[in-house]
């Protein structure tokens, strides 16, 4: 086994956050993991979260002193936003993390359109809060998501880390941008290692409400029709949770690849694999054991046609190869779905 290092988790209570402190305190590792337990979706939902790796917190309570798992050894968590930038200067001072793992931010792309502020407050400000503690504190190695949103209007397919990003079509997507050209700067400046994660739309169980599996699956066993945006003509590169994971451990948990120049660096992290929107759907009937009802629209604002992942990268310099089929994926996403809102 590796070495145990200690590792601060930032979104701990979010769906990825969830599955990779499991896995990490699992393996030995020490995980403090922060949230600030906002109610972009349901709280309720990231609480149980917590619960399920026993973190017992009433989220109503101003509560800001650390909580140990009843379940796990070696996790422990604080209720903390990224913006207090106090807070997390408390925390790099007590603990010296070896590594850090940034996954919180403000999801979605379609609220940004709605509630721009919230994106600059958690994925900008916050960001650069963690960046500051890192090179205060002498961080080892800052991992941190991305996301394939910003490869936005580019009609190349698929996308590789090596083409240009300056067309975002969100306010979601500029803000992961400016993650990545605020890590490099950081890189160049004070010689911080990071590495950053574009994420292709990750699902599986525990996953948010928001996204298109959970609200069709309400949909589809509520007997409300569907909204298939762009009438069909869209298609994903859907990446089961289990697979990110393992790619954010083997990135977390290994020896850098040597390189030359600024030590920053940015990976796909995807199944490689997209699928027809469409398609998605019949799958999606086939483990629900019930056939949708469509209702077709226009594209929305800020939402792209297709995505889809270029991944030799990473498989080339950590041997990230995912694993899970999407029958298998969204099934079991299907079985949590059904036990967790008792459907």
């Amino acid at each position: 086994m590796e070495d145990k290092k200690t590792i601060l988790l930032t979104g701990a209570a979010g769906f990825i956050g969830h599955h990779l402190a499991v896995r990490l305190v699992r393996q030995g590792h020490h995980v403090i993991g922060i949230d600030n337990l906002n109610d972009y979706y349901e709280p309720q939902l990231k609480l149980d979260r917590l619960l399920a790796a026993g973190i017992a917190i009433n989220e109503t309570e101003n509560n800001t002193s650390v909580i140990t798992s009843s379940e796990l050894s070696g996790l422990s968590f604080v209720k903390l936003a990224l913006e207090d930038k106090k807070g997390l200067d408390t925390l790099f001072g007590v603990y010296k993390f070896d590594v850090v793992i940034n996954l919180a931010a403000q999801a979605g792309v379609r609220y940004s359109l709605s509630n721009p502020q919230a994106y600059v407050n958690s994925n900008v400000t916050g960001f650069v809060n963690v960046l500051e503690c890192c090179r205060e504190h002498g961080t080892s190695h800052l991992v941190y998501a991305s996301s394939s949103s910003v490869y936005g209007l580019n009609d190349k397919v698929p996308f590789a880390e090596t083409d240009v990003v300056e067309q975002p079509a969100s306010l979601y997507a500029a803000t992961k941008r400016s993650n990545e050209l605020l890590a490099h700067v950081y890189g160049h400046l004070y010689g911080l290692p990071t590495t950053g994660l574009r994420f292709f739309t990750v699902y599986g169980p525990w996953g948010r409400p928001d996204m298109a599996y959970s609200l069709f699956s309400d949909a589809i066993l509520n007997d409300r029709p569907i909204k298939i945006f762009n009438h069909g003509r869209m298609s994903r590169d859907f990446t089961y949770v289990d697979d990110i994971v393992e790619g954010l451990l083997q990135v977390c948990l290994q020896p850098r690849p040597a390189q030359s120049g600024v030590p920053a660096r940015v990976y796909n992290i995807g199944a490689g694999k997209p699928v027809n929107l469409l398609d998605f759907v019949k799958t999606m009937e086939s483990a629900l054991g019930k056939t949708a009802e469509k209702k077709f629209m226009d594209m929305q604002p800020g939402d792209v046609e297709k995505t889809y992942a270029d991944t030799s990268a990473l498989e080339k310099d950590y041997g990230y190869r995912p694993g899970t089929d999407l029958a298998t994926g969204i099934a079991a996403f299907v079985e949590w779905y059904r036990n967790y809102y008792k459907i």
